[in-house]
């Protein structure tokens, strides 16, 4: 085995579910956005914990992640928020898979997809109030769902919209929510029924009850990172460790890494780790990341590699398979985002899947 590994405390994402389950109503369900590998964490042993602790839903982006949840014997509904094609709705709606719709070609794909199925798709219609990225326009909303009720085979299962700004600007959050209620108002003058409307992301959840609605969609919070707020309790779920693969005792001066940018400032202890830049572990930590050995923090010397990093250990009586922590209790994902000018997501969803990752 690789000397390095991501380890996943799944009593950790129990417990985030738990608790985040804590601050809703008894009507709204907890969908556990597992996409991109349950950001780095990876999605099947994820998704069967927050089932086992309560999340009613799972959300994904494409229909090959619903797919492997499927033949991973995980039945709880699946909501793919990115876009299908056709024949991937005929394979997977009769699976209790619901599928996004967001656009003209998107609604199409999914009248395709139903004028060929005996099944039937379940379909959430997506409203953009200001995230810019899926979604009719609130406009076109209503004419949305008018089409999507008069095909056959069609059900509008639910509608949702994506707030921008929950974390950083609560004004434009608080307009976000105000365009979709007027939607929904609209829709509901017109006669549709839609079984589950749902609004906040982690943020949100925290910070606007009013969003809550059917269903909340939690997603960095249930790994138990800071989505930007103030939050219960929650528990990190991962730590990157490896093990010191190099020992050597250097000069002043002595040059290190790439380019040699970086000068040992004394006398002192380097340190080499097999984990770099292609396992997701951000370049931009050259020379001012940090990482935990021997119970002290020490500074990586010079810039990160492809596959490796050194570490300025100082006098530290570091001894070859040592376990270092690069992210973790004592290495935040929180602290090395906001080193790197990036959000805890990018951190943890870009570890790479040739970092095996062991679960307790």
């Amino acid at each position: 085995m690789r000397p390095a590994r991501v380890e996943v405390d799944l009593a950790a994402i129990r417990h985030n579910v738990v608790t985040v389950r804590g601050f809703l109503g008894r009507s709204t369900q907890l969908m556990a956005v597992v996409k991109a590998d349950a950001y780095g964490h990876g999605m099947v042993p994820v998704a069967r914990a927050a089932v086992e602790a309560g999340a009613a839903w799972l959300g994904v982006s494409f229909s090959p992640e619903a797919k492997a949840l499927r033949q991973a014997g995980i039945s709880a509904p699946v909501l793919v928020l990115g876009p299908a094609t056709p024949e991937e709705m005929l394979d997977l709606a009769p699976q209790q898979v619901s599928f996004a719709v967001f656009s003209p070609g998107s609604l199409q794909a999914a009248q395709r997809a139903a004028a060929r199925s005996s099944f039937g798709i379940a379909v959430h219609l997506e409203v953009d109030t200001g995230m810019r990225r899926y979604g009719f326009p609130p406009e076109e909303a209503v004419p949305a769902a008018d089409a999507i009720a008069s095909t056959p085979g069609l059900h509008l299962e639910g509608i949702y919209t994506h707030f921008a700004t929950a974390d950083e600007d609560p004004a434009f959050a608080r307009t976000q929510l105000r365009r979709f209620q007027e939607v929904l108002a609209a829709l509901e003058s017109r006669g549709h029924r839609v079984p589950f409307r749902h609004a906040a992301n982690s943020a949100a959840t925290f910070t606007l009850p009013d969003a809550h609605y059917d269903l909340v969609r939690v997603g960095i919070a249930l790994y138990g990172l800071s989505p930007g707020v103030q939050t219960p309790a929650l528990r990190p779920a991962l730590r990157l460790v490896a093990q010191v693969v190099q020992v050597r005792r250097v000069p002043e001066g002595t040059r290190v890494g790439y380019g040699g940018a970086y000068r040992t400032p004394r006398e002192t202890t380097l340190v080499t780790v097999p984990v770099g830049y292609a396992d997701g572990l951000p370049r931009a930590l050259s020379d001012r990341g940090r990482a935990f050995l021997r119970e002290t923090l020490v500074r990586y010397a010079g810039r990160v590699c492809m596959d490796a990093l050194m570490l300025d250990a100082g006098d530290l009586p570091v001894e070859e398979g040592d376990e270092v922590e690069l992210l973790g209790p004592h290495v935040p994902v929180e602290e090395v985002a906001t080193a790197c000018g990036t959000i805890p997501h990018e951190i943890v969803s870009r570890l790479s899947a040739y970092l095996p990752r062991v679960y307790r």
